[in-house]
């Protein structure tokens, strides 16, 4: 790769999550990034790879695509993030690896100090450093709409879990020991309050778990983030929407909010929400969001400076994250 030359890219794990960067790699500029090719070592994966993106070059191994490739995106089931972090960094290449980082706090914090000092690149794929609407509610805070800001809340709900989309990978995400909402959606949440706000720190949780191995049904959390209070509320079941999600700012002059990922939304005077100029859906705003996250990743390969999660941010999160899931 020099300057001027496009990065190749590659994916590690074609489920929904690599399907869709992948496909926002082969629509992204080609003169910025092309696409080498994907590596699953699921044969049933790599059909489906074969069916849906004939013109993907299918790897027969993750030495072969990584020696193919300047970077990849690790998008296989948390429990692989690790191992194939350390390999995708021993190998020279950069990395964008989904989240969880883990779930096993030690030994993330462990594979973390390795790949800094290998001066590994690598970074966390939680698309709200490439939102739009983060931007938006970032600006309107800074604009004075809501005074001094008092307190967060953060509400995620589901009708099902895993969710519609997700079936495919119900084996793991519906299991304690990998899945689970607050892992999945969650860390985002946290991620946003600890990028806008500071530090988080949990001062208490409460998770509720079905009778075997299953993933949790419901949490809450008292957590603070730049000196301010943050509260947690999730649960299965406590809505008909498949992904209904809320992330509230609230100050002493008005309140601004996320809602369902992507739609900024103000506090009118009347008590009413009412969204940016611009909002669109979350599906309306996948794409452009993505073609962000590329260019970011771009940034990263090159050595150039870049706005994506950082892997001290990210083992923060899990922090959080598997604290609150003990709780139970």
């Amino acid at each position: 790769m020099t300057s001027t030359s496009p990065v190749r890219f590659g994916t590690i794990g074609f489920g929904i999550m690599g399907e869709r960067l992948l496909r926002a790699a082969l629509d992204h500029d080609p003169k910025m990034l092309v696409v080498a090719g994907a590596w699953d070592p699921s044969p049933e994966a790599m059909t489906r790879l074969e069916r849906a993106l004939p013109q993907v070059t299918r790897f027969a191994s993750l030495d072969a695509l990584l020696a193919a490739c300047d970077c990849v995106h690790i998008a296989s089931p948390p429990r692989f993030h690790l191992a194939q972090l350390e390999q995708t960094v021993d190998a020279g290449v950069a990395a964008l690896c989904e989240k969880p980082l883990a779930v096993d706090v030690a030994a993330a914090t462990a594979t973390l100090a390795r790949v800094r000092a290998k001066d590994g690149r690598a970074a966390i794929n939680f698309p709200f450093t490439s939102s739009f609407a983060v931007d938006q509610v970032a600006a309107w805070r800074a604009a004075g709409a809501i005074g001094r800001a008092e307190s967060v809340e953060i509400d995620v709900g589901f009708a099902a879990w895993p969710r519609p989309w997700q079936t495919a990978a119900a084996e793991w995400l519906s299991k304690r020991a990998d899945g689970g909402f607050t892992r999945e959606v969650v860390s985002h949440f946290v991620f946003l309050t600890a990028r806008l706000l500071g530090p988080v720190d949990l001062r208490a949780a409460t998770t509720t778990y079905p009778v075997g191995d299953g993933a949790e049904t419901a949490v809450t959390a008292a957590m603070s983030a730049g000196g301010l209070p943050v509260r947690l509320t999730g649960a299965v079941g406590g809505t008909t929407k498949p992904d209904h999600n809320t992330w509230t700012l609230r100050g002493d002059a008005g309140s601004i909010r996320l809602r369902d990922w992507a739609v900024a939304e103000e506090l009118g005077a009347d008590g009413a929400w009412r969204a940016a100029a611009q909002a669109k859906s979350n599906e309306e705003m996948r794409p452009l969001v993505l073609a962000r996250q590329l260019d970011k990743l771009v940034a990263l390969t090159r050595g150039a400076p870049h706005t994506l999660a950082t892997l001290d941010e990210a083992l923060a999160v899990q922090t959080i994250v598997e604290a609150i899931l003990r709780a139970g």
